[in-house]
């Protein structure tokens, strides 16, 4: 079959002919017909410190995909061929303490489709059955390929209750706008999204924000004023990493403030530690999907929504023929669009 591998160390992927992955008794085969392309995997891809010290090569990267089931072992139960699904990329170990009190996304032995494991970068993944999620009839492949940053999104945005808050979104990469989607849907009164990319924060303003700012040339405090706000943001998302959000962010929070933050810093961030004891805020870390309440939660929302659908429609800005995907990487680094998807469906069956 063919895959993009990392095949040694260093900077690069290489689309090469692999054998096909071998599935066990509760495994299930997919042929893999979309594929989201991360951060994770531009990391691997220009083999960064992170990579370095992660990856061990040979490796096909890749954990956003939806495909169809064309084999399932003997074991399994409820995923039938020709299903069309996408996979949880977390594969964890079902006995530690977390996992036994069904806190699976805090297994401390996850391994990472994709990272720790032969993800969907190719013609053909497997996964275990309890990693597979199958999807409603007629489901748009573009859109089932990113349910993992939805979930992403999801998790994150309903960390905390939204209806008639007011809500500020930093960071307006693929992830923030699904967010600030879903934001928009659940009810939230006022939507603002930062970011410095203007043709991203127009995306921010189609998909539900009321504004959208640049950072570079306006703060948060004059859309605060703009809006009408009295006394602060409700609730906050943080979805950049970069290190002068989350400060920004507390300084426009109300007294009882909430933050979720799902950015992963790429260095220390200095925190005004007073005023998040003064003010009452509450800061939670966010990580992946919930397993699999998180998923259950989007997918009735999708079924439920035609606006949501067509609002994560657009999030979704470039599809690119896997044999391109040099094109397709070199798209999702620009930092100016939305979510770029590799076609897979020009494989042989």
């Amino acid at each position: 079959m063919r895959a993009l591998v990392k095949k040694a160390s260093g900077p690069g992927l290489e689309l090469a002919d692999v054998p096909k992955p071998v599935a066990g008794d509760a495994d299930v085969t997919i042929r893999v017909l979309r594929t989201g392309i991360c951060g994770t995997d531009l990391h691997i891809e220009s083999w960064d410190p992170w990579a370095s010290a992660t990856i061990i090569p040979p490796l096909i990267p890749g954990h956003e995909f939806s495909g169809e089931v064309v084999a399932v072992g003997s074991g399994v139960r409820d995923v039938h061929v020709g299903a069309i699904v996408s996979g949880e990329g977390h594969i964890v170990c079902g006995t530690c303490r977390n996992c036994r009190a069904g806190r699976r996304h805090m297994c401390n032995r996850t391994s990472g489709l994709g990272v720790n494991r032969d993800g969907a970068f190719a013609e053909y993944v497997v996964l275990p059955e309890s990693n597979v999620w199958v999807h409603p009839e007629g489901i748009d492949l573009d859109l089932a390929a990113i349910f993992d940053p939805l979930g992403n999104a999801v998790h994150t945005a309903l960390k905390f209750p939204l209806v008639g808050e007011d809500v500020l979104i930093t960071g307006a990469g693929p992830i923030g706008l699904m967010a600030a989607a879903v934001v928009r849907h659940v009810g939230a009164r006022f939507i603002v999204v930062t970011d410095v990319s203007e043709p991203r924060l127009r995306l921010a303003r189609q998909v539900g924000a009321d504004l959208a700012i640049n950072v570079a040339t306006e703060r948060v405090a004059d859309a605060q004023q703009r809006l009408g706000m009295r006394e602060g943001f409700d609730v906050g998302l943080e979805m950049s990493g970069d290190h002068t959000a989350l400060p920004e962010m507390i300084d426009n929070l109300t007294h009882g403030g909430r933050v979720a933050m799902l950015g992963l810093p790429s260095g220390p961030i200095e925190v005004d530690w007073a005023k998040v004891v003064t003010h009452m805020l509450t800061i939670s870390g966010i990580y992946g999907r919930e397993m699999f309440e998180t998923w259950n939660a989007m997918s009735a929302m999708l079924q439920t929504s035609a606006e949501l659908r067509a609002a994560l429609d657009l999030v979704v800005t470039d599809r690119i023929p896997a044999q391109d995907w040099e094109r397709g990487f070199a798209r999702a680094r620009t930092a100016h669009g939305g979510k770029v998807v590799l076609d897979w469906t020009d494989a042989p069956a």
